[in-house]
């Protein structure tokens, strides 16, 4: 049989429908490579009692001849974990967060597109929200499409606050569930909290000393020195 894990998404869609194997198996095999790679340390959670639960629960469903979901079986969040090249994703995300928030700044006029609506802005935090399930970085896609909105800056905190808030809070559930919140990382949690917040309280400072033109621009500038510190990261010999 060919490696489950080698299989398109459409491939595994149809082969679990017509029974030629488990949506367990299929868990299984990637469960194995994200184990495989850790020492990459790509990976920022790791949840694989999760996936083999999804994917009993799809053998089930199928078992008892229920209409099935489009996607039934098809392990997308470790499929993209697994498949995902950390230098390749590194240097692709630094290059965007280098060549967009520079085309954004050197834009002087102010930008207002509308295209889309609500689903269009449902799909960037959906988007954003794999970005950040595979690196951590679900914020820059939110805050570059509020840019390209023409959002002002209290709208845009708005958003970001509460679109930060609830994907970190739902990776942290998801830690502690898995057991990965342990002594030492809360004794380091601990050992950053007074930096964070003494951070958080500049960051209020400078929020209110700034223009809606001057606060677009320093979050472009950040993006920026994000992208440098991502394609640094990605190129650097190791």
């Amino acid at each position: 049989m060919t490696d489950l894990t080698d299989l398109t998404v459409a491939e595994i869609r149809d082969g679990f429908r017509a029974g030629d194997f488990s949506a367990r198996e299929v868990a299984t095999g990637f469960n194995a490579n994200v184990a495989a790679a850790r020492a990459l340390n790509a990976f920022i959670v790791e949840t694989p009692d999760h996936a083999i639960a999804a994917a009993k629960a799809a053998d089930a469903a199928r078992a008892a001849g229920e209409t099935l979901k489009p996607l039934a079986g098809v392990p997308i969040g470790i499929l993209l974990i697994a498949r995902a090249d950390p230098d390749v994703f590194k240097l692709t995300i630094g290059v965007f967060l280098l060549v967009f928030p520079t085309l954004l700044f050197l834009q002087r006029k102010p930008m207002s597109i509308s295209f889309g609506g609500t689903w269009a802005d449902g799909a960037i935090g959906f988007a954003g929200g794999i970005l950040g399930g595979l690196a951590g970085l679900s914020g820059p896609l939110p805050i570059l499409w509020a840019s390209v909105r023409g959002w002002g800056k209290q709208q845009r905190r708005g958003v970001f606050q509460i679109f930060n808030f609830t994907i970190l809070a739902a990776a942290l559930l998801i830690q502690i569930a898995s057991g990965l919140v342990t002594t030492e990382l809360i004794w380091l949690t601990a050992c950053a909290f007074p930096g964070t917040l003494l951070g958080a309280w500049l960051g209020s400072r400078l929020y209110h000393a700034l223009s809606d033109r001057n606060f677009s621009d320093v979050v472009l500038v950040l993006l920026f020195l994000s992208g440098v510190a991502l394609v640094w990261n990605g190129l650097a010999p190791r």
